[in-house]
């Protein structure tokens, strides 16, 4: 019972400490200020929530049509909280409130308010595990409390909630796999590796990565350094007992690892330096500041004699010189951009140290202490002034050395006077730093991070989802019987607006996306997007034969930014700032074509070329080149139109604008009557090394990035569709850049037309959850049926009850063989390798049942 209160009274405390951590964010919350960035967090964070609790409570675990053009979300949406234990348990909980009526149906303001709560419910966890790890390591529970403290209340767990909360989750699992560690080299014990390992891999794979790296360099750190009397490697335990660890996770796990594997990144293209000081750990640093008493401790030459100390104390300089490395960022982030996202690692190894400190401070003689503080304020003082932007009487500076010289005058004064008081008041006063440090970081975030935009007012205002675009949203839906037609609109650049708004969209944000269309938008058809990016995709270039094909009925545009609607487009509702289009030549959603062409003969052809062949029949990897269809030739009328140079300069196929923007001008004499519309294709590089740019052509504008940024595409062959005119204008702005394969096609829409006109409606499509029922009636024996659904592992096809491969058309689609007559269609959707995964983490999860039952695991003869 006592043992019960004590565990009663601890959690009590970490949610006192957690709520007094969150101050400001709870005071916030008040005023209607949510713990939510500007960006990634009301882009991806709260929207994925939205999406994801919408899907899992209606049953609905594995796929979402719209997410984008349609995907996995299981898998591609495991990085942030498809398998998040975090997320998991907050639905059950919501969704019980939601059922007893307590709250609202949850939609983004829901998600935006409850981020403040279940980060502190998050960190209430994280201090209780902690704390009970470092208490396992033999400290006292007070000093074990204030380690725990010292890791959770840190600048990058409020950083990581605040801008990317699932990162966050990651500090959870951190103590338990040490624990694990612990559990087997002092008892020979798994049932903790086990278990840590198994929540850590299901959790997320990314940071799984990142704990397991550390994991292991504390496994030997733990054996070069920290070795007891009664303690052994055993290393044949730590590789059986993860391997099952592994196998128990495998159903989550391996589909989040397939679905990175199947993103696209382009590889980092810069030197990576070994060393670089970017911030200041002691003052100011955005990610990781250094508490005093850790300096005190660290510099305490006589605490190395303790073995738990020694590990810990070595694990933080490690780390510590780690920040300053480049490389190693780039390492945790396995080998591509450096990202600063690992720094909690040393924040839980500084926990270490200071919990291990304060257990032996006792032991420690005034005169070493002395020394201690000697060598903290030296390395203070080489802090500040490695900082010109610090000022004595700055508040950070004032701020700082109040609370290093309050603590050190309590660490002093606690070796000389020696009483419980004392002791208990150099607790509170480690404490009370930390809580400030953690007040003062949210504050910063708030300030300096945009995080003060974020509120009640501007989640329902026009810049993310204003009262006029849903109500006109509404009126679209009201007149679309179709459930599967698509709205091409989101707010300025924000292309998650459909899962904001809920509405079948054409575009998305996310770090994982299906290659597949990936490499439609920026190779196959070179569909401009809008803006450079390798995290997203967003409309379909304005262009007329796309939208057709991928279910794109309606267009929503600002009225002041009317002049580039796609072909056979007509206004059917206008309100005060807003225009909504629908579109005159829809495809069925399934369609079913006689022509096949030859994916070979799709390497040299034009965009246009593709988008005819794609009309008039189907593009397929796997065909006899005597049956596939002659691909049409659409002339380049380049050789036809002049080039005049406006402000600028072109020679060698080097543009030079002098002026603020310029470019050159395509003439094109006479004009085709017959023509709707001009595709323009050109290959267009900027020389400059750091300045992004704006591209115009005509009335159409995009940006493209940097030469230095990590999400640059670096896919610079651009096609643009412009309504027909005398003159194609390209502007860009003062500068050098390379432009070449200046092409020009004209386009009649001759060919949508008349696929519009020959289309034969299916007889019933019917899609719920991940299951796909078609019905049709093949009496003109076309061949392929085509679905505009991206293609990606994990459909499995059924026709008339026989199982049939599911191939990748068009690119980038789903399409299969249909036999002539009646064709019952049946597809459904599961995660990669889902059901042998789910096997492993059965056969898994009953193996570890029979070893944590038995004291010692039996299996590898070695461990007898």
């Amino acid at each position: 019972m006592d043992k019960k209160r004590k565990l009663i009274g601890l959690l009590v405390s970490c949610f006192v400490v957690a709520s007094l951590a969150h101050l400001f964010f709870l005071r916030e919350w008040t005023q209607e200020h949510y713990m939510v960035g500007p960006n990634d967090g009301l882009q991806q964070m709260v929207t994925f929530k939205k999406l994801l609790y919408e899907q899992y409570t209606s049953g609905n675990f594995f796929y979402s049509y719209q997410f984008g053009l349609g995907g996995g979300t299981y898998s591609q949406l495991a990085f942030y909280f498809s398998t998040s234990v975090v997320f998991i348990i907050t639905t059950a909980i919501v969704f019980l409130l939601e059922s007893l009526h307590m709250v609202e149906t949850p939609d983004i303001i829901f998600w935006a308010k409850a981020t403040v709560f279940i980060s502190l419910g998050r960190l209430t966890g994280i201090l209780f595990i902690t704390t009970l790890v470092f208490h396992y390591m033999k400290n006292n529970w007070f000093a074990s409390f204030i380690g725990a403290c010292a890791y959770g209340l840190t600048v990058i767990y409020f950083r990581h909630v605040t801008y990317w909360e699932f990162f966050a989750d990651a500090m959870i699992w951190v103590p338990l796999l040490v624990l694990g560690v612990e559990k087997i080299i002092r008892e020979a014990r798994p049932t903790w590796f086990i278990f840590a390992v198994a929540l850590t891999l299901f959790n997320n794979f990314y940071f799984a990565y990142v704990n397991l790296i550390f994991i292991i360099i504390y496994i030997v750190f733990r054996w070069v350094f920290g070795m007891g009397q009664n303690e052994k490697s055993r290393w044949e335990l730590f590789l059986f007992s993860g391997v099952i660890g592994a196998g128990i996770s495998a159903v989550a796990f391996v589909p989040a690892v397939y679905s990175y594997l199947n993103n696209y990144r382009p590889p980092y293209r810069f030197p990576i330096e070994m060393i670089y000081v970017s911030d200041n750990i002691l003052f100011a640093s955005s990610i990781i500041i250094l508490p005093a008493i850790f300096l005190i401790f660290i510099f305490t030459y006589t605490f190395y004699k303790n073995k738990t100390f020694r590990v810990f104390a070595f694990l933080s300089i490690v780390f510590t010189l780690f920040h300053f490395s480049p490389l190693v960022a780039s390492a945790f982030n396995g080998f591509s951009a450096p990202q600063y996202r690992w720094e909690y690692l040393l924040s839980f190894v500084v926990g270490g140290v200071v919990a291990s400190g304060l257990q032996n401070l006792s032991k420690v003689s005034i005169k070493v202490m002395i020394i201690a503080s000697v060598l903290m304020i030296t390395t203070y003082l080489v802090f500040y002034n490695r900082e010109d932007s610090l000022l004595i009487s700055s508040w950070i500076s004032i701020g700082t050395i109040s609370l290093v010289s309050i603590t050190m005058a309590l660490v002093i004064s606690f070796r000389w006077i020696g009483t419980k008081k004392w002791t208990y008041l150099l607790y509170v006063i480690v404490l009370v730093n930390a809580l400030v440090v953690a007040n003062v970081s949210q504050y910063v975030i708030f300030e300096a991070g945009g995080v003060n935009k974020v509120s009640k007012s501007h989640l329902l205002s026009d810049k993310y989802n204003g009262k006029e675009q849903r109500e006109l949203l509404r009126k679209l839906k009201n007149r679309e019987s179709d459930s599967l037609s698509r709205i091409d609109w989101k707010v300025d650049l924000l292309n998650n607006t459909p899962i904001v708004q809920d509405f079948n969209g054409m575009s998305v944000y996310s770090s994982i996306i299906n290659k597949n269309l990936l490499f439609f938008y920026l190779y196959d058809l070179n569909i401009e997007m809008g803006r450079e990016s390798v995290s997203r995709y967003a409309t379909l270039g304005n262009r007329a034969n796309l939208y057709s094909m991928f279910q794109g009925k309606y267009m929503i545009k600002n009225k002041d930014n009317t002049a580039n609607i796609p072909y056979g487009f007509k206004e059917i509702h206008r309100s005060e700032n807003y225009v909504a289009y629908e579109n005159s030549y829809v495809l069925p959603f399934a369609t079913t074509k006689k022509q096949v062409y030859a994916m070979h003969d799709m390497e040299h052809a034009t965009v246009l070329e593709k988008e005819h062949a794609m009309l008039k029949g189907v593009i397929v990897e796997n065909v006899d080149i005597d049956n596939a269809a002659k691909l049409e030739e659409i002339p380049n009328l380049i050789k036809e139109a002049s080039v005049e140079t406006v402000d600028a300069t072109f020679k060698n196929n080097q543009l030079s604008v002098k002026e603020k923007t310029g470019g050159i001008d395509l003439v094109i004499d006479p004009l085709d009557s017959d023509t709707k519309d001009y595709y323009v294709s050109f290959h267009l590089e900027s020389l400059a090394e750091r300045q992004g740019f704006a591209l115009k052509v005509n009335d159409y504008r995009t940006t493209r990035k940097h030469n230095q940024s990590i999400y640059k595409t670096y896919v610079d062959d651009l096609t643009i569709r412009v309504p027909k005119a005398e003159r194609v204008a390209i502007r860009v702005p003062k500068g050098e850049y390379i432009l070449t394969d200046l092409e020009l096609y004209q386009e009649n829409y001759h060919s949508l037309v008349t696929a519009h006109r020959n289309a034969s409606a299916t007889e019933l499509v019917n899609w719920v959850s991940n299951k796909l029922t078609v019905t049709y009636d093949n009496e003109g024996n076309d061949r392929y049926m085509v679905l505009p659904i991206p293609f990606e592992r994990g459909w499995e096809l059924h026709i008339n009850n026989k199982k049939q491969a599911v191939e990748k058309v068009n690119f980038t689609f789903l399409g299969f063989p249909i036999k002539e007559g009646m064709n019952q269609i049946k597809l459904v959707y599961y995660p990669p390798f889902f059901k042998i995964s789910f096997v492993v983490t059965i056969l898994s999860g009953g193996l570890a049942f029979i070893v944590i039952r038995g004291k010692k695991i039996k299996a590898p003869a070695k461990l007898k």
